[in-house]
């Protein structure tokens, strides 16, 4: 949205493509026909390779006997100070070999620590003690953005193993995705899976436009200058606490208030690699399009195909953006393109924590062994 726009994040480099995040300058509206089935190619390519990241409790793999590889998995403190109950990893996701505690006494028997950043950076729980057990693994997990990851040069060479939404972590959790369905990947994963289902003729002729649920308000964030373009010209519904309360037929979901909308402003709290949280999949699971600002285009591409979504970049200024909403509300076969996709996938989106969890003991026995540490954590998480 051109050019000095004073809500737009600075281009940024993708770490892993070497690729510069580029914006898109061509209206979506003038995509020919080619060049959707270039990208929807595209996606099916990306998306082959993306089968190689997906969580490990969804990987098919060779039997290993637990009592040769069984790993016990500490749980240094339940992430910001909120007790849940611990999982069973072989009921709930079929990963066997695991014991997972939060009893600390059992600190020098543990084979790996999950510690949660948040806690041990704002000081409210200490590091393990050192020197630790010999071939213990400390797993860092965090899934804040690098712009609310304080404190991280104080951990440098702390930690054995990653576990975040980056695609580049050594455990990767996402906030959601997709599985395509009829897919071997899918069938392990049912029980957690939502099908999404193609557009029907009610879904295109949903009777509100945009809305947009918000709980962390602040002037200085690029969403909420955005938002105040926006507004300008079109109807935007805000809820949340810095809005009005979720109606009371909506029983609390966002989901279930999403669904009344065509559109849901996906608007991440800050812009960095592979930010993409629950704010997406709740639309997508929603049924509405997800209008995104976050990191770049090519980005979210690697997580959804390109016409699941609508860009903020897309456009070159933030009428063009308001004008081609309103456009697709006026002519439903347009906006059908945006949605046709969904017939193809079920969406999964993890339970915190879980799930995270049971992801981390099954990557530690795989590890078993492993003695590196994590180097350069500051760099490599602000990339």
């Amino acid at each position: 949205m051109g050019a000095g726009a004073d809500w737009r994040a600075a281009p940024r480099e993708d770490r892993r493509s070497g690729l510069s995040q580029r914006k898109c300058v061509g209206p979506v509206l003038r995509k020919t026909c080619f060049s959707v089935c270039v990208a929807t190619a595209g996606f099916v390519l990306l998306l082959g390779v993306s089968l190689l990241y997906l969580p490990d409790p969804y990987k098919p793999e060779q039997f290993v006997p637990e009592e040769k590889h069984a790993v016990t998995l500490l749980i240094w403190t339940h992430p910001f100070g909120r007790y849940r109950k611990l999982p069973n990893c072989s009921a709930l996701y079929q990963i066997g070999g695991c014991t997972l505690t939060d009893d600390v006494h059992v600190y020098p028997q543990a084979d790996a620590v999950v510690i949660h950043h948040r806690d041990v950076a704002t000081g409210t729980a200490d590091l393990p003690p050192e020197p630790r057990p010999l071939e213990q693994k400390w797993v860092w997990m965090n899934y804040e953005s690098p712009s609310h990851t304080s404190g991280l040069w104080r951990f440098e060479g702390v930690y054995n193993l990653s576990m975040t939404y980056r695609t580049d972590s050594d455990i990767f959790l996402p906030y959601g995705y997709l599985l395509p369905r009829g897919s071997k990947t899918e069938g392990l994963n049912d029980r957690f899976a939502h099908p999404l289902l193609a557009p029907s003729r009610s879904h295109l002729l949903r009777p509100r436009l945009v809305a947009w649920v918000i709980s962390n308000w602040s002037e200085s964030h690029a969403r909420v200058a955005l938002y105040h373009q926006l507004r300008r010209y079109i109807r935007v519904d805000v809820f949340g606490r810095a809005g009005r309360p979720l109606p009371e037929d909506s029983g609390g979901s966002v989901v279930r208030l999403v669904g009344r909308y065509q559109f849901y402003l996906a608007l991440e709290n800050s812009q960095h690699t592979d930010y993409i949280t629950e704010k997406l999949w709740n639309a997508v699971r929603a049924g509405a399009v997800p209008v995104v600002l976050g990191p770049s285009r090519q980005n979210y591409e690697r997580f959804l195909p390109p016409e699941a979504f609508i860009h903020v970049d897309d456009f070159p200024t933030v009428r063009g953006l308001a004008r081609y909403l309103l456009m697709l509300r006026r002519n439903p076969t347009r906006l059908r393109r945006h949605l046709d996709w969904r017939g193809d996938y079920s969406l999964h989106q993890p339970a915190f924590w879980a799930e995270h969890y049971c992801t981390v003991c099954r990557a530690v026995r795989r590890n078993r062994g492993r003695a590196d540490s994590v180097q350069d954590l500051t760099r490599w998480f602000h990339s």
